[in-house]
């Protein structure tokens, strides 16, 4: 077996038990066709949330999944929760990776965690792997599109998934809950955002529909096939999936899309190949999206979406960095995430002032 992309050594703080995950996995699971002996085991360092490692058996490649240290907001982080949605969403929506064993005891390995089968084909990072000509760019982004349409399609009780939904009011619970999370995480170093959070208290829509949606659906997250890198075959990290507002999860997509015109700084912090050449701009994804999902939004409305995913994903960003800046973690990688932080608020900023003077 080859090298897999984006695995590394992994870190001293995050290393646990090879052996004695061996021994559960083998207790639990048929590992009959994986080989004998302990696993080799690499961490993906492209995660920020949960700790995610690749473990080589002689003939199989499995994904294992955990949290990280530290403190954590409550209801995050839940591996069983995680399993079970994809576990659930397996005979309605093919590309969920096929779910191995959830483990509950935290004396195997201190926490709880999941393990799921690789799905064998490329991940784009920051940039693809192969080289695309615009037509297949194009065609990548049309077709990671279209999984979202496919995803906000699937009928949750047809999956047994629609216990995840509250009912009525997924819009007033995200914008109410990540203003408190964010002002519990808040250092002194970044924006308090109470300008950001009062606009979008004062301008929520009603909910544009229910549906199951994705929550953190973003190119590093998608699976694409070894024979046609256009083509998806496995959406990744369901930990954020619930039942709620599409228009919700299409703003945390935007959030992430960072496209050819934007400045130097924001390429800097892209984390997705959203601006090579073929790609679609937000303006771009926004329309296609509608019209493939059939909804009208209009421009004000799809204002709010945008800034709700900035804000959200930089409340997502400084829970991370609390993590970082109070000792919890001494990844090198979250030492700076501050800045990013405000950078998204600047950004939510400008958004908001471009509606005032339309």
């Amino acid at each position: 077996m080859g090298e897999v992309a984006g695995a590394r050594a992994v870190r001293a703080e995050d290393s646990f038990d090879v052996a004695a995950v061996d021994t559960w996995l083998r207790a639990n699971a048929d590992g009959s066709a994986w080989g004998d002996g302990l696993p080799e085991v690499q961490q993906f360092s492209g995660g920020a949330s949960n700790l995610t490692y690749l473990l080589r058996y002689p003939a199989k490649d499995l994904i294992l999944r955990r949290p990280p240290a530290g403190t954590k907001a409550a209801g995050a982080h839940d591996m069983g929760r995680e399993f079970r949605i994809q576990a659930a969403l397996a005979p309605v929506f093919p590309y969920v990776a096929p779910m191995v064993g959830l483990c509950t005891d935290a004396a195997v390995l201190g926490s709880d965690f999941y393990v799921m089968e690789r799905l064998v084909g490329s991940i784009p990072r920051k940039d693809f792997e192969v080289a695309l000509t615009p037509e297949q760019v194009r065609a990548v982004c049309t077709n990671t599109l279209d999984l979202l349409v496919s995803l906000h399609a699937v009928d949750p009780a047809a999956a047994g998934l629609d216990v995840l939904g509250k009912g009525e009011g997924y819009v007033e619970r995200q914008v109410s809950g990540w203003t408190k999370r964010y002002r519990d995480a808040h250092t002194d170093n970044v924006s308090d955002m109470e300008d950001v959070m009062a606009w979008l208290a004062a301008h929520q829509p009603a909910d544009r529909g229910s549906c199951l949606i994705h929550n953190d659906f973003r190119f590093d997250n998608v699976v694409f096939s070894d024979d046609d890198p256009t083509r998806p075959i496995g959406l990744l990290d369901w930990e954020l999936a619930t039942i709620g507002d599409p228009l919700m999860d299409l703003g945390c997509v935007l959030s992430y899309w960072i496209e050819a015109g934007d400045d130097d700084m924001w390429q800097l912090v892209r984390m997705q190949p959203t601006n090579a050449d073929g790609m679609l701009t937000r303006a771009e994804v926004v329309a296609y999206y509608c019209e493939r999902a059939g909804l009208e939004v209009s421009p004000e409305a799809l204002r709010f979406y945008e800034v709700y995913g900035l804000f959200r994903l930089a409340g997502i960003a400084q829970q991370i960095y609390y993590r970082f800046h109070h000792g919890q973690t001494t990844n090198p990688r979250f030492e700076h995430f501050w800045m990013f932080v405000n950078m998204l608020g600047d950004r939510a900023r400008a958004v908001i002032e471009a509606g005032g003077r339309g």
